[in-house]
């Protein structure tokens, strides 16, 4: 029927025997709701492969879901009067062809927890709540396949140290940054255990094109895990409360500093606190690095004011003490070494004059602290920073790619 009808129109197909009453909508219980979310997902399934999902070791695990799924819709009446009139594809009544070593040869909610799937205590399908990816489960699977550090003993120093630097505050933790660059040397928390990265092996290009390399990481708990460097990234950004572990304030730069020699600055890395649509979405990773020769406290006062800042407030993320230092050349040194990561940002000052910040960086805080590391074992002139993973890679390397 037309989308408008007038009076007129509702008469003739009323004398022409057509029904002119809207259709009623029946309003889906939840529970209904649930039901039919999770046989559309097998329908999908089966217009892609032009099959019904099928069981076995040998298949994808998220067809082995469908497969169980599907069995358990068969099963119940209740389901079956619900997809009665959505059954398109005839599913319902049509046979799952079983491998040799089929998945109805354990229990469903044995299969179900294998595979990554949370269900209600009453193992109802309708109660179905969330599947993890294939890839949460394969970095999972790998993060947990630990053996014992033969070697730990050498580590258990680092990690006493680190305990003690954290509750003396020289150090601190970070919230990890999703995807975030890991170094060697690196640590983080995870699963409640202060971790590693003692070893990095060779990079190589892995699954979609992306850099990869093998990881040895040893866990405070004696343990290690020979891992793949996304497989850790994977576990870090599923665990909510994983954190990186900073680098301390390791004092003056560069060795040889003598006690009597004086003060001369500090390195400062600001964070913004602007509502900035741009700075608000990637706050995390845009940082202003500075040098200067007051207290940095005192500096920021009045940063909301100030176009350098971007006219808000700002935190400050990382302080380095310098010693005997030309803070003008450091600053300088600092800026060109990361100049092609800088913020093209352009916005008004107070006075509707246009101002493009220069000392703003797209930067995560964990690699600047490793420039500074870098520069204070004076090999900085060996690495550059790489835009598109975040992250220092040695110049020779980069050369030889």
């Amino acid at each position: 029927m037309p989308k408008h009808t007038t009076a007129a129109d509702r008469d003739l197909l009323g004398e022409l025997g057509v029904d002119t009453a809207p259709a009623k909508v029946k309003k889906l219980s939840p529970k209904e709701e649930r039901i039919i979310a999770g046989f559309e997902e097998i329908e999908r399934f089966a217009e892609e492969q032009g099959r019904a999902p099928q069981h076995g070791e040998d298949r994808d695990i998220f067809e082995r879901l469908y497969a169980v799924r599907l069995d358990q819709l068969r099963e119940s009446e209740e389901c079956r009067a619900v997809l009665a009139e959505l059954d398109s594809q005839g599913l319902l009544d049509t046979e799952v062809d079983a491998s040799p070593v089929t998945d109805k040869d354990i229990d469903d909610e044995a299969l179900l927890a294998s595979l990554g799937v949370s269900t209600s205590s009453e193992g109802d399908i309708t109660q179905l709540t969330h599947v993890r990816s294939q890839k949460d489960i394969k970095a999972a699977e790998e993060v947990a396949q630990r053996t014992p550090c033969e070697d730990f003993d050498s580590f258990k120093l680092i990690f006493d140290n680190v305990q003690h630097d954290l509750d003396t505050g020289t150090r601190q933790t970070l919230k990890y940054q999703d995807n975030a660059a890991i170094n060697q040397g690196d640590l983080f928390i995870l699963d409640g255990h202060k971790v590693l990265v003692a070893e990095m092996g060779d990079s190589f290009v892995g699954d979609h094109g992306r850099p990869d390399c093998r990881l040895r990481v040893i866990y405070d708990n004696a343990t290690e895990s020979d891992l793949l460097m996304r497989s850790l990234q994977r576990a870090l950004n599923k665990d909510k409360a994983s954190r990186r572990i900073t680098t301390p304030d390791l004092g003056p730069l560069f060795d040889g500093i003598e006690e009597d020699e004086l003060l001369t600055g500090y390195i400062y890395v600001l964070r913004s606190k602007s509502d900035h649509p741009f700075i608000a979405d990637n706050r995390q990773i845009i940082h202003k690095i500075g040098v200067t020769g007051g207290d940095v406290e005192s500096r920021i006062a009045n940063a909301k004011k100030d176009p350098t800042y971007l006219l808000a407030e700002v935190e400050i993320a990382q302080t380095f003490k310098l010693m005997n230092i030309n803070r003008k050349k450091l600053e300088s040194l600092l800026h060109k070494f990361f100049s092609d990561a800088r913020l093209d940002l352009e916005f008004e000052d107070r006075f509707g004059n246009p101002v493009k910040p220069k000392e703003w960086f797209l930067v995560p805080l964990n690699v600047i602290e490793e420039v500074v590391d870098k520069i204070q074992a004076g090999i900085i002139d060996q690495f550059q920073y790489d835009r598109q993973t975040a992250s220092l890679t040695r110049i020779e390397d980069a050369i030889s790619d």
